[in-house]
């Protein structure tokens, strides 16, 4: 069951050159479907238009043509309601695990402000000792424990704080977790232990993942399917072995040919 479809979506942004203003398009006529339960990864180099997808799944960038279906739902004539209830079913991981955080929060207050700020369509009556012992668990989901609660940011390496990252992503219970280049900022050998728990956290939570990123190896590895983006085109979409094993775009095969490794520790 597709739970998030991309019917012709295009978007293009106005970009001024001298005295005139252009239309630059950045994604042109992608459509796509992120089944429930799989991980749909979407690859391509910088500039590509994978973001500004995810973007607009998200709800974040309204298309300027197309229709994003989500859970059988129409973004452009959603409700205020519907799109805050969406948006509570999704949750991106970004790329910089360092810029993600509030240096001015405590970890406690990091991952359960989602909880916070969702607390009357979530449990109205969760107290201040139910939102620790909610934090304590998903810090344990993630591989961290309950004494990180009191700690700052700065106090982590990046590897940690993309864990707390992903703790806060989970605090709703989402369906689907948008990972936006998640391990790339981070060292080889941390980014393999990330890609390891996001697999897991897969298999435990039932998760349906979208996963971006430029590495056809790193993608080949996690994802069901692949969709291969150029310039704001999709080029190329299917089965993530088959695709690698004999892809027909010569794009796809630059991409494999430019990333031909696994971060070290990915098992």
């Amino acid at each position: 069951m597709a739970l998030v479809q991309l019917d012709a979506v295009s978007k293009s942004y106005a970009h001024r050159s001298g005295f005139r203003t252009e239309q630059h398009p950045v994604v042109q006529n992608v459509s796509l479907t992120i089944e429930s339960g799989e991980t749909l990864g979407l690859v391509g180099e910088s500039g590509s238009g994978k973001t500004t997808v995810a973007r607009m799944i998200l709800g974040l960038t309204r298309p300027d043509s197309g229709r994003i279906v989500i859970d059988f739902l129409d973004l452009a004539q959603a409700s205020s309601s519907e799109m805050q209830k969406l948006r509570r079913e999704m949750q991106p991981v970004f790329q910089d695990p360092y810029g993600a955080l509030n240096p001015r929060m405590r970890i406690l207050e990091i991952i359960t402000e989602p909880l916070i700020i969702h607390r009357s369509a979530v449990n109205p009556k969760i107290g201040n000792k139910d939102l620790r012992q909610r934090a304590v668990e998903l810090l344990a989901s993630v591989g961290l424990d309950e004494s990180a609660l009191q700690r700052f940011p700065h106090e982590f390496s990046g590897g940690q704080r993309q864990r707390i990252n992903i703790a806060r992503a989970l605090a709703l219970r989402p369906r689907l977790l948008i990972l936006d280049e998640p391990v790339s900022a981070l060292d080889v050998s941390v980014g393999a232990q990330i890609v390891n728990l996001l697999q897991k956290l897969q298999k435990d939570y039932g998760l349906t993942y979208l996963f971006i990123s430029h590495s056809m190896p790193l993608v080949r590895y996690l994802s069901t399917r692949i969709a291969v983006m150029e310039r704001g085109r999709l080029v190329e979409t299917g089965d993530a072995e088959a695709l690698c094993a004999a892809p027909r775009e010569p794009y796809t095969r630059r991409l494999l040919a430019a990333t031909p490794e696994l971060p070290a520790g990915v098992a």
